[in-house]
């Protein structure tokens, strides 16, 4: 019964749970954002790889090898704390979102550019055949095509960037895990710790689940 009422102690995850919200609120918003921005700088980078002047292709295959080889940490960290030093000075929320963000591209970039280079070449003969703009190519024939390759991978990344979401705290932004560790400090109890574990897993296994889900589904569809 101690260990009972010390870590899943009813009381204080009934005063915990609005503070734990808050934090829940923040976390879900911050995730969206970060992937939102990442992977739309994902697919302009992956663009610039693949057909844009050699020398631009090079800085993007640069990019995209670096931030992978990066830990989201360390980037966070620099974003926040390094950068005030240059005269550039960003809120947690944008500090992390830009952190998880340019990260996300780099990952998204290598899955995009993936997808369409397993799209046949005759797509893009016929369509420069029938006179089609690049744009138009891409948006019409070959992106459709590539996405459904894509999205097994797509939503896996996306999944972890919503649990590197945690790491916001180290910048003292009021996520979910943050306000979870002031909760708990606030009540001088683990209670509200364990109840912001099992908010995570309520948000994330799901999510866990459908990506299994698409990655048999579209492996079916291939067969």
């Amino acid at each position: 019964m101690e260990i009972i009422d010390i870590f899943f102690n009813i009381d204080v995850m009934r005063r915990a749970f609005p503070i734990i919200m808050r934090g829940l609120m923040n976390t879900l918003l911050l995730g969206s954002a970060a992937i939102v921005v990442g992977g739309t700088l994902g697919i302009l980078v992956c663009l610039v790889r693949l057909y844009a002047p050699r020398p631009f292709q090079l800085l993007a295959i640069f990019y995209t090898d670096i931030f992978r080889a990066i830990p989201v940490l360390v980037v966070l960290i620099l974003v926040y704390y390094a950068l005030p030093f240059a005269g550039i000075v960003l809120s947690s929320f944008i500090a992390a979102t830009v952190a998880l963000a340019v990260v996300l591209a780099a990952y998204t970039a290598e899955v995009v550019r993936a997808g369409i280079q397993a799209v046949p070449k005759g797509q893009f003969e016929a369509c420069d055949a029938l006179g089609l703009s690049f744009v138009t190519t891409m948006r019409k024939v070959i992106l459709p095509q590539a996405f459904r390759m894509m999205i097994p991978p797509l939503a896996s990344y996306g999944v972890a960037i919503i649990k590197d979401t945690s790491l916001a705290s180290v910048v003292a932004m009021d996520d979910l895990l943050k306000q979870a560790t002031d909760a708990q400090a606030l009540f001088a109890n683990p209670t509200p710790l364990l109840l912001a574990a099992l908010v995570y897993v309520a948000i994330l296994w799901p999510l866990v689940r459908l990506t299994g889900w698409l990655e048999e589904h579209f492996k079916r569809g291939y067969r």
